[in-house]
Formats: structure tokens, C-alpha cells, sequence
């Protein structure tokens, strides 16, 4: 699929045709067409949020880019490698390229079409130039191959330190900075002090093919930007156009400097021992200011002062925050409306339950995105796992009116129906570790006065407190149904029939009588 989004963008950003065709994987003609189509449709970025890509390839796609070259153009590989072979020449591959051509239905090229094309096709190849970089415009990347050493200060056991190296390619000026480790993190983190100790931005960032930088399908060929490298480019402003596989003029200052380091930095502290990585930087920091300062050997100045009066004024201004290193996962929205994410919960909006989302995690914010599209944010949290953060929107109304309801307005109401419902109904509050888990239970003694009435329920509390400090809605429900229970219905005025009158239950004359 064609990446009409980065294309515009890099647009944008004043990049050359040639740049944007090496960072996007794409041919100019494609370029050409993606920025016509753009203008043609007044299309600048920043694009607008609520436009996904297929629609933005809906409105990009023309009758003119289904059309393709009316001729059939030579298979170039299938060509060199044939070329290899002893006696076959360019007439007999021709000849076989056109009874292909005539079975396919396809026009084919003239001879000399031919020829001229696999020439230009062999020039561009064998081709090689110097480039002369403009001031500003490109760093170069690299991990060195040589490695510096850390002795445990305990065991004594000896580890290794890989060094990062960066190169403006103008200037030469370079950075280096040891790390534990080549993984994700550590190229990040790289990056990030690379541009604070330039002081800005180089409008393009070439990398190696390390797994880090390039994902790499089937094969070395297929190649795209790591997600979260693409990222680091957004956010500073740059465009990352990654060295070619096994082409090591594609950066050329950051090969020749790797070299000049492990000379003058890696193997000049080769008698110094180090036990942690920030003692080995704050060594390697040293003798980077010194090799920065050093003059050149065939030219006037040096890395430092040709960088801080000819490039450090081109540089893009650092953005406002440091970029943080995110991670992606893929989370199940739950029946509570939540994801876990490391052991805590985050709410998201209800009418997702049981959707598959895309969670980006950073140190400081969860985000969460449904097709691309952002459908919750929550701080991180920490500390105690099992920790909810939930917000109000994103419950159902029922959930919402629940919410409303707290320790003290039950207690408020117990009030209202009298002093040992209170202290019944505080001693539930306080029976939970987490209030919220007594409010069930508080709901339903108190709704026991409509069952009842509040003067019964005030009774049967009062019951209830005779027997324990600390009674439960069960004990105080069945004081209430062992008192109905024990009632008998009314037969008329035998004077047999217990009595209620205001000050209790009575019995006649003849029951104690008979007794």
C-alpha cells in the first residue's frame, strides 16, 4: 500500500523527491503523482485527525494511477543473472523476451530499447559518487563493531559495552555513549542524547539495517521503518532513510568515524577499569570532546568548530518535550469495561466490551485505540497491582447512578430512622476494607423499611446490638422474620388471640387460666 501519509508529510518538510522515494520504498513516478494528486486536492499537513488511510487513498486514487506503461520493460535481474552464463548474449535474451511479449498479448521494446535499458539499468549499479551534504542536513547511525569492557566489582566477572555512535555528516562531529545492551530501549535512549548534546534536529537520520531501526519481510528487500523508530522521527521532525543492505558508502562518515573512535576513545581507555556504564560515560564523554576538538588532518578547524558555525544554526530547534519510549499491546476489553495492563485495570468506554484494542503503553500515559482511532486515556498507574482507574463517561447510566452514592449518605439516612439503625449501618461501613464493598449491604437494610416499616427495622436493630457490637444485614433480616413469623393472623376478639395494643402484645384472660 502506498504511504500517501508520510509522502505528504515529508512534503511538507521540504524533503527532495529522492529522499522521500528512499524513506517511503517508492518510485519517483509515485512520488510525482502523490504530491500532484495532494496539491491538486489543497491536502497539507498536518492531515485532519478524523481521516483515515482508506480514505485518504480513496481521495489519492485517479484513473491515471490504474494506468500502466503500454510496453513491457525487461526483467532486469532475470537479465544479469542469464548474462552470467556462458554464451548468452543480449540478442538471445531479446528474442526470448519477445516471444514472451507476443504470448502475453504484450508490446514489447525495440532492440535497441533494449540494450538501452539494461545499459542504464548496469551504469546505475556500477555508479558511485561523492555527495556533498549540505550543512544541517543528515546525521549517521551506527552501533561500533568493537566493544568496551566492565568488570563486576564482587565477582570480577568481565561484561561488555556497546557503544553508539553518531556522525553529523557535514561536520563529522560525532557522539558516543555506552550502553548495556542493543535493544530497543538503548537505541531510543541513544537517540534522544545524541540530538540534546547537538542542540537540534538533522532533517534526515541514517541508519544501519538493525532490527531496532528496519523490519525486514521476506527477505533483505522488504523493508519498513520500525513502529516505534517512526515514532522518534515524528516527534523530532526527521526523516529516517536507512542505509541499504551491505552498502556501507550509504554512510560513509559513520563507518570512517566508528574506526577513529574505537582508535582514539574505545582503545585509549583499554588500561582503565570500569564498573558501572555511567563511570565508562562519563570517561568516554572526555575523550569524545577531545576527539571532537581535534584538528583535521587535510583541512582547517575542526569537528567542533566547523559544526557549532555552520551547522548548529541550520539545526531544527529540539521539540519542547523529550520523547518517551512507548510500547504497544493488544488487550480484550472485559465485562467490567476495563483492560488489565501490567497487572492494573483501566476503564474503557462500555459499548466496547469484548473488543480486541490496541493499548500504547509509555512511563506516564495508557492510551487506548479501536481501528486507529483513540477511545480512552488514563495516567499510569503503579505500586499495588489491582489498582482500577476508571472514568465516569465510560460507565453505563445505571453504573453511573450507583457512583453517586457514598458512606455518608447512608449514614444520613440511617439517622432518619432512628439511632440503633445507625449504628448498625456504620458498623457495615466500617466491617469492609474498601467502604464501596459494604454499600450492597447498606442498600438492603435500609430498603428493609419498606418491607417492614421504620420503626420495626429501628427494633430490630436495637435487638441485633443487644447481641453484638458489630450485626450483619443477615442477623438483622431474620430478627425481622422470626418477629412475623411468630405472629399469628387475628381470628376475631377471642380472648385466646394475642393482643397488640400500645404497649405490646397481650393475651387473655382464659390463656392463663388454662395454664
Amino acid at each position: 500500500m502506498t504511504k500517501y501519509r508520510e509522502i505528504i508529510r515529508l512534503t511538507n518538510l521540504g524533503f527532495s523527491q529522492r529522499n522521500i522515494m528512499a524513506s517511503c520504498g517508492v518510485a519517483q513516478k509515485t512520488v510525482v503523482k502523490v504530491q500532484k494528486r495532494a496539491k491538486e486536492l489543497n491536502l497539507s499537513w498536518p492531515l485532519d485527525e478524523s481521516m483515515t488511510d482508506a480514505e485518504l487513498q480513496k481521495l489519492m486514487l485517479t484513473k491515471e494511477n490504474a494506468v500502466s506503461s503500454t510496453k513491457r520493460m525487461p526483467d532486469y535481474d532475470h537479465i544479469r543473472k542469464e548474462l552470467l552464463r556462458n554464451g548468452v548474449s543480449k540478442k538471445l535474451l531479446w528474442t526470448e523476451y519477445m516471444e514472451d511479449c507476443r504470448q502475453a498479448g504484450e508490446e514489447p521494446l525495440m532492440y535497441s530499447q533494449f540494450c538501452y535499458y539494461i545499459q542504464q539499468d548496469e551504469n546505475k549499479r556500477r555508479a558511485t559518487m561523492h555527495i556533498n551534504r549540505k550543512p544541517g542536513e543528515q546525521v549517521e547511525v551506527d552501533w561500533a563493531g568493537d566493544t568496551a569492557k566492565l568488570v563486576d566489582p564482587y565477582t570480577g566477572e568481565i561484561t561488555e559495552a556497546y557503544i553508539f555512535v553518531g556522525v553529523m555528516t557535514y561536520s563529522q562531529y560525532a557522539y558516543v555513549e555506552a550502553f548495556a545492551d542493543e535493544k530497543q530501549q538503548s537505541w531510543i535512549d541513544a537517540h534522544v542524547h545524541m540530538y540534546e548534546y547537538f542542540g537540534g534536529v538533522a532533517k534526515i537520520l541514517v541508519p544501519d539495517n538493525c532490527k531496532t531501526a528496519v523490519i525486514h519481510n521476506k527477505g533483505w528487500k522488504d523493508q519498513r521503518i520500525n513502529a516505534v523508530y517512526h515514532e522518534l522521527a515524528e516527534h523530532y521532525g526527521t526523516a529516517i532513510i536507512p542505509a541499504r543492505v551491505r552498502k556501507p558508502k550509504d554512510k560513509p562518515n559513520a563507518e570512517g568515524s566508528v574506526g577513529n573512535i574505537s582508535t582514539w576513545i574505545v582503545a585509549a581507555l583499554r588500561n582503565e577499569q570500569f564498573f558501572t556504564i555511567a563511570e565508562l560515560n562519563t570517561a568516554i564523554r572526555v575523550k569524545l570532546e577531545e576527539f571532537n576538538k581535534r584538528p583535521f588532518q587535510k583541512k582547517e578547524g575542526s569537528r567542533y568548530e566547523l559544526f557549532h558555525d555552520e551547522e548548529l544554526p541550520l539545526l531544527t530547534p529540539l521539540p519542547t518535550t523529550r520523547y518517551e519510549l512507548a510500547e504497544w499491546k493488544q488487550a480484550t476489553v472485559q465485562f467490567n469495561y476495563h483492560i488489565s495492563v501490567d497487572g492494573m485495570l483501566y476503564s474503557i468506554p462500555y459499548e466496547y466490551i469484548g473488543k480486541k484494542v490496541d493499548v500504547r503503553v509509555t512511563g506516564t500515559i495508557i492510551e487506548v485505540f479501536y481501528n486507529q482511532n483513540r477511545i480512552a486515556s488514563h495516567r499510569r498507574l503503579y505500586g499495588r497491582k489491582g489498582q482500577y482507574s476508571t472514568v465516569t463517561e465510560h460507565m453505563p447510566k445505571e453504573h453511573q447512578h450507583y457512583l453517586e452514592w457514598n458512606g455518608d449518605r447512608f449514614r444520613k439516612w440511617a439517622e432518619g430512622i432512628g439511632e440503633n439503625t445507625a449504628k448498625v449501618i456504620d458498623s457495615i461501613l466500617r466491617s469492609k476494607r474498601v467502604e464501596q464493598q459494604s454499600y450492597r449491604a447498606c442498600m438492603g437494610l435500609l430498603k428493609i423499611a419498606d418491607k417492614y416499616s421504620p420503626q420495626e427495622l429501628e427494633a430490630a436493630c436495637k435487638t441485633a446490638l443487644s447481641y453484638t457490637q458489630s450485626p450483619s444485614y443477615k442477623s438483622v433480616s431474620n430478627i425481622l422474620s422470626a418477629a412475623k413469623d411468630s405472629v399469628p393472623e387475628s381470628t376475631g376478639d377471642s380472648t385466646d388471640t394475642p393482643k397488640n395494643n400500645a404497649n405490646g402484645i397481650t393475651r387473655g384472660a382464659n390463656y392463663y387460666r388454662r395454664k
